[in-house]
């Protein structure tokens, strides 16, 4: 071999030596340089379930307890007063609510009227529901008929008549479902309209105080309000003493 070949050889395994070197320390650099690591959000507490519960209601004309489903019936009646009509408490709540019930025909009974074939009856009531400063939410109606004892929805206990039952039973069943504002934490029942067409022809009644119609199963559904942490508090600070 020649000088200049071994001479040229030398510079190649340098050349390589020093290529090796580079590759090595920029892979240990890589592995000991920590990537800076991603910002994580908070995660947003998810929003309260729905909850649904029996309303409080304040009943101005309670009719008393049924004897075979245990509902609480209470009398709507004709009124535009709100002071006077049915009070629903809407619970503390995070957007609308959805209040329900059921709306029932008020029926007389009367075995006499049925054993002599002149016990027909059809009922149409409607009443108002009316939310904060008096604006009307809804008019809910219901109408049926009644022909038989087969018609009635239960009877009502606390009564003179055979078994202990009232007279006065509800017939028919219209579910009503309601949207509540948000700022809504009442809403009141009132009843405006009683048509009944019987033997006897057609007669409206409208007056203030009469009994229109029934409702019984008041719900409410709505998301609970979340409880607001109080703001804290900076901590005090004494006053210095100089020491003499």
């Amino acid at each position: 071999m020649t000088r200049g070949a071994r001479g040229y050889t030398r510079r190649m395994r340098a050349a390589a030596a020093l290529l090796a070197a580079v590759l090595a320390a920029g892979s240990a650099q890589a592995q000991t340089t920590k990537r800076p690591s991603a910002t994580r959000r908070p995660t947003p507490p998810a929003p309260p379930v729905l909850k649904k519960e029996p309303a409080t209601v304040a009943c101005p004309a309670a009719l008393g307890p049924g004897v075979k489903t245990g509902r609480t019936f209470c009398d709507v009646l004709a009124t535009r007063d709100p002071a006077e009509g049915i009070a629903v408490t809407i619970p503390p709540h995070d957007g609308e609510a959805t209040l329900s019930f059921d709306l029932h025909n008020r029926h007389t009974y009367s075995e006499q009227q049925v054993r002599a074939g002149r016990a027909f009856a059809e009922y149409t009531a409607t009443i108002l529901v009316v939310g904060p400063d008096n604006q009307i939410l809804a008019r809910a109606a219901v109408t049926s008929a009644f022909r038989s004892a087969a018609d009635l929805v239960d009877r009502v206990g606390g009564g003179a008549g055979p078994g202990g039952v009232k007279a006065v039973a509800p017939i028919g069943t219209e579910l009503i479902t309601v949207v509540v504002p948000a700022a809504a934490t009442e809403v009141r029942l009132l009843g405006e309209r009683l048509t009944v067409h019987g033997f006897d022809g057609r007669s409206v009644f409208t007056a203030t105080g009469r009994p229109v119609a029934i409702v019984s199963n008041v719900e409410v559904e709505y998301r609970p309000s979340r409880a607001k942490r109080p703001p804290a508090r900076r901590p005090t600070t004494k006053p210095r003493t100089s020491g003499r």
